[in-house]
């Protein structure tokens, strides 16, 4: 097991946003968190990479238990995250945002490779690589948060909300994308407000209500499942 999450507690001041929560991501492939806003969804990955601190549970990464460690440990570690909302340096260039996100690394020749790696599969960001990422639209700015994510070579990727705000469009470019990226051999935890876009790419998802996994199951049972579909699917 890649990532084994077991009875995870958060709370902010008297507020338990997560409840024992409890799951694993096998190396390989694509797991989702669907649920409602506020179910604790952002707050899952952000305690996953180091963001915000548990008050009881476990978080094991490849057989090392990674609870205590800090965020810049974490992603030496091999995690990355592409945070809800983006988030890029938006005063520095595409270029500058891509080479901060390689900033814990030094095989010099790995990071002009994944470099190269980043523009392929975002065609875009060549056409913007000395803009700065302010002036990016969103889609842009969204695909470079994820690029940047991958400039630090995870083994796992942790992206929130890529398509969220996102023109029809562009959203069918993420979720292309995600797959490519998949396919080259990252493991993605993805958290997505579209649940059926989520549970159609992913191998394996898991329903937060309030804190609380309520569900687990192969995605395309989720799919399936009458519960899953009045709640998330709209049918």
């Amino acid at each position: 097991m890649l990532l084994s999450i077991k009875n995870l507690q958060v709370s902010y001041g008297a507020v338990r946003a997560l409840h024992d929560v409890t799951l694993d991501i096998e190396q390989g492939g694509i797991v989702t968190l669907i649920g409602a806003n506020g179910a604790g969804k952002t707050t899952t990955l952000r305690t996953i990479s180091g963001l915000e601190r548990c008050h009881g549970g476990s978080i094991v990464f490849d057989g090392e238990d990674i609870t205590r460690l800090s965020a810049a440990d974490i992603v030496r570690r091999g995690i990355g995250h592409s945070p809800e909302g983006r988030r890029v340096f938006a005063n520095m260039s595409v270029r500058e945002n891509l080479e901060l996100g390689a900033y814990a690394r030094k095989d010099s020749k790995g990071i002009k490779d994944d470099f190269d790696n980043a523009l392929t599969l975002f065609p875009r960001l060549k056409e913007r690589i000395g803009q700065n990422a302010g002036t990016l639209s969103g889609g842009e700015q969204q695909m470079l948060a994820m690029a940047r994510a991958l400039m630090g070579r995870p083994r796992l990727l942790l992206l929130d909300e890529p398509s969220l705000g996102l023109a029809p469009f562009l959203v069918k470019d993420i979720f292309s994308i995600i797959r490519n990226i998949n396919a080259q051999g990252t493991t993605i935890l993805l958290v997505e407000q579209n649940a059926h876009m989520a549970l159609g790419v992913a191998n394996h998802g898991y329903v937060l209500e309030t804190g609380r996994v309520t569900l687990g199951a192969p995605a395309a049972e989720l799919l399936s499942n009458d519960e899953v579909k009045k709640a998330y699917l709209g049918e």
